[in-house]
């Protein structure tokens, strides 16, 4: 997985103060995480915006090694399974730093699953994205992500089921778990699969 860094689009999450972390963690290890992360949540199109000018940042999407934020305050934006999702932050004084608070929270949504105490990512509804607005980074749906939505609820791996032809199966079983008029069911998760199966070329 990729992400492109980009000036920071919206401020309305920010504090304008800041705290040494305890965190000793070099850059790549925090990459790898907010990576693992996001992938989990079958993360696609992953955009990090930094106090960054467009001149400090290169054709590729990432930072010249010269080139210094105006803050540390950090917002992340992608597209998952439970829809588009932003978290933002300038708690701590470095924006590297605010990288890993956002990856280690994240991490620690993901933990809440492993208890019970939540439904088909209810822990995320707070950071879904609204449309339109500051979200236009939102991109429409795609085949891998199509196949994340509605492969989590056939039977095993996700790739298997896409080599296998699976995917009529895997939207039986993703309908009848989201349907709003079942109890359980969920709205917008149901018009996340509904979407991938159109995506997909299996929609009824």
């Amino acid at each position: 997985m990729t992400y492109t860094i980009r000036p920071i689009s919206d401020r309305t999450r920010f504090t304008g103060k800041h705290q040494r972390s305890n965190f000793d963690t070099p850059w790549p290890a925090t990459e790898d995480l907010l990576m693992r992360e996001v992938r989990h949540l079958g993360g696609r199109h992953l955009v990090i915006e930094a106090d960054f000018t467009e001149s400090d940042i290169r054709i590729d999407g990432r930072v010249r090694a010269s080139a210094r934020p105006s803050t540390p305050a950090i917002r992340i934006a992608f597209e998952s399974v439970h829809g588009p999702l932003t978290y933002a932050t300038d708690r701590f004084s470095t924006w590297q730093d605010n990288v890993r608070a956002i990856a280690l929270g994240l991490e620690a949504l993901r933990k809440v699953d492993r208890y019970g105490i939540t439904k088909k990512g209810e822990q995320y509804a707070g950071w879904k994205a609204l449309p339109g607005g500051n979200n236009a980074w939102a991109p429409v749906m795609d085949v891998d992500l199509a196949w994340a939505t509605i492969g989590s609820y056939g039977e095993g791996p996700i790739a298997q089921q896409r080599a296998n032809g699976d995917a009529r199966a895997a939207y039986r079983k993703a309908r009848a778990a989201t349907h709003p008029d079942r109890h359980g069911g969920d709205r917008e998760l149901w018009d996340l699969v509904e979407q991938a199966a159109t995506v997909l070329g299996i929609r009824r």
